[in-house]
């Protein structure tokens, strides 16, 4: 039997995701590939791969597509790997780049723009170079680990000044060239866009979903998506080990990333965050409609328990799981 074929966001906030994938009791069962956002959705809309976790408004853009329930890459509160970077107050912004490898971070920027910083800005495409972009534009959208490794810098030098004005920093601070969050920029405005986004909606922000073909996903698949969730979530520690070796950062940081700015839920709350995001950008002319989202079918208990092999591994997890859920109460 074929195997289905899923495409894959190489950045370090879907890993928990896919661990059972990669590093799991559930690696060999799909043909797995990586790339970035942007071309994760062009995969699944070319009929490239069968399964992509894809800027979350790309899902208004396909036709015969279910959402998988449950799982997404959201943030209720700073996700500090999206960023508009700029070199002057955000208001004051005439030129904006844009990461060429986002889609829903894009959307969401244009959407800050009139809904919450007030304004009409010129809009170019750019690869993602933040010192190159900042030298052609006002403020730039950069995403991913590339963002989160400057947000970790502008951090470390904001701990230096703790007078300093929040989302503000200088680089003099920098004791090396190599801690200056920008080459070329001596004084950077960092602006969360989740963190903007919740507070111009009050909701949260979902940046990426699974989306699958609906013919092709069946609660069986559905189960083993589950699981791999499952199966990362209580090895976040060792996610972050491994990509600290991998991106040259600390692996405490990435860590703390993924354990308190990624919520890779797709619960009540995120949902509705969702569903604004849609009629938002619905409003604003950025897609089409918004469509109500259609789930894939959620697997019952004896398939959501997947095949023996699979279950034996994953049962010390599900078990980590509920002690820690027990242990926060």
């Amino acid at each position: 039997m074929t195997k289905l074929r899923i495409s894959i966001v190489e950045f370090l906030n879907t890993a928990p995701l896919v661990w059972g994938f990669t590093d799991g009791p559930l690696r060999g069962r799909y043909d797995l590939s990586f790339t970035v956002p942007s071309l994760c959705a062009e995969a699944l809309r070319s009929g490239q791969v069968d399964v992509a976790i894809i800027p979350a408004i790309e899902y208004q853009r396909m036709d015969g597509m279910v959402v998988l329930p449950e799982m997404a890459v959201a943030a209720k509160g700073e996700v500090r790997s999206i960023l508009v970077l700029a070199k002057k107050p955000i208001e004051r912004a005439k030129r904006i780049a844009l990461d060429t490898n986002s889609r829903s971070s894009v959307a969401l920027t244009r959407l800050l723009c009139k809904g919450f910083w007030r304004i009409a800005p010129e809009f170019v495409d750019s690869p993602p170079d933040p010192a190159a972009m900042l030298v052609e534009a006002d403020a730039a959208l950069v995403i991913g680990d590339p963002a989160l490794r400057i947000r970790l810098k502008v951090d470390a030098l904001l701990a230096k000044a703790p007078g300093a004005k929040e989302g503000c920093c200088d680089s003099d601070l920098a004791s090396d060239k190599s801690d200056i969050p920008v080459p070329g920029v001596d004084t950077l405005f960092v602006y969360d866009v989740a963190e903007q986004w919740r507070q111009m909606t009050g909701k949260p922000c979902v940046l990426a979903i699974w989306v699958g073909r609906r013919d092709l996903i069946t609660p069986e698949v559905v189960a083993d998506f589950m699981a791999s969730k499952e199966y990362g979530l209580v090895r976040i520690g060792e996610i972050a080990e491994a990509a600290a070796l991998k991106l040259d950062l600390p692996p405490r940081d990435l860590e703390i990333y993924l354990r308190d700015n990624i919520d890779f839920s797709l619960d009540a709350a995120n949902l509705e965050g969702l569903e604004l995001y849609f009629r938002e950008a619905a409003a604003a002319g950025l897609i089409p409609r918004a469509k109500p989202v259609e789930f894939a079918p959620v697997p019952p208990e004896p398939v959501r328990q997947a095949p023996e092999p699979v279950r034996q591994a994953l049962d010390p997890v599900r078990q980590a799981l509920a002690g820690r859920a027990q242990g926060s109460r």
